[in-house]
């Protein structure tokens, strides 16, 4: 695809990549519960969910959302009640655990990786807007099926490394969550930030 169009879709997308939400906070949060690695594995979730719903775009699968309200309610307070889930879980964690850091990470990953697609997936905003943001920077001089391929794979791209910066993050609050009265305060501090989320979700509307 053109190059111009690509260099003015990559600030767009990352600015859309970095703007807090429920799956950014739970990268911050596993960097700091279960460390770097697993927050990045765990990401891989949330890129197949996206990976998904991009190709549901491009396919113009997703104009289901737009005409069913049926289908989008379904989604929407699906997806809620899991915001709702994981605030409780962060909610009431364990901040005493004598686990390692290792044994945490080995036994969590794959489990954080469901946690991050059901997030994702729950949440039938992201695929309205990739319907109405990736279309806007696919021209009709060239094969759309392409482009939209193109800028699904820079999308994703950008967003593991929104994952990494958050995880980052996260990870250096780790050192100042150290003692179990602190770990406690962020955990029960981004679950109510779910939750928020949640309520946020229940509110939204297709249009």
């Amino acid at each position: 695809m053109d190059i111009m169009t690509l260099l003015l879709f990559i600030p767009a997308c990352f600015a859309l990549n970095m703007s807090p939400g429920p799956n950014n906070l739970m990268a911050m949060n596993n960097a700091t519960r279960y460390g770097f690695h697993s927050a990045l594995f765990a990401g891989a979730g949330r890129l197949i969910a996206f990976a998904g719903m991009i190709f549901l775009a491009a396919a113009g699968l997703a104009v289901i959302l737009h005409t069913s309200a049926a289908i989008f309610t379904v989604i929407k307070v699906t997806g809620a009640c899991y915001l709702f889930w994981l605030a409780f879980k962060l909610w009431t964690a364990d901040t005493h655990s004598k686990e390692t850091a290792q044994t945490q990470e080995n036994k969590k990953q794959f489990e954080l990786m469901q946690q991050e697609f059901f997030l994702a997936a729950g949440n039938p905003k992201a695929i309205l807007i990739f319907t109405a943001f990736l279309p806007q920077f696919v021209t009709t001089e060239a094969p759309a099926g392409l482009q939209f391929f193109t800028l699904g794979f820079t999308f994703l791209l950008l967003e593991w490394l929104a994952i990494a910066i958050y995880a980052l993050f996260g990870l250096y609050l780790r050192q100042w969550f150290a003692e179990p009265l602190k770990r406690q305060l962020f955990n029960r501090s981004c679950g109510t930030l779910l939750a928020s989320a949640g309520i946020g979700l229940l509110f939204t509307r297709r249009n």
